[in-house]
């Protein structure tokens, strides 16, 4: 079973009414979302208004972009290497052919 998508202003205003008082399980029924996941939501609400610890919502975004890009760095760095392993193997090999004619 695959992960729902839920748009942020759906998100944002369970949350709100969580926090005025509303009991979550209520709430995951009214909206059709498994209470977990308006579990999830309210504690990520508190993280974000740093009233609980934790990485905030724009932290995890930072942090995944900058994995993807440490991936990507990684990859390009291999590249490099092999180019450059290339290079130097073609450039002794053309060495030889020169010297040998």
């Amino acid at each position: 079973m695959g992960r729902h998508y839920y748009p942020a202003e759906y998100r944002r205003r369970i949350t709100e009414l969580a926090q005025a008082g509303r009991k979550l399980s209520d709430l995951a029924k009214e909206f059709k979302v498994p209470e977990s996941t308006v579990q999830r939501w309210v504690k990520q609400a508190r993280i974000d208004r740093r009233e609980k610890p934790g990485l905030t919502t724009d932290e995890k975004a930072e942090l995944a972009r900058l994995r993807r890009e440490v991936e990507e760095l990684r990859e390009e760095k291999e590249i490099l290497k092999k180019f450059a392993a290339w290079s130097a193997q073609e450039a002794n090999w053309n060495t030889k052919k020169r010297s040998g004619s």
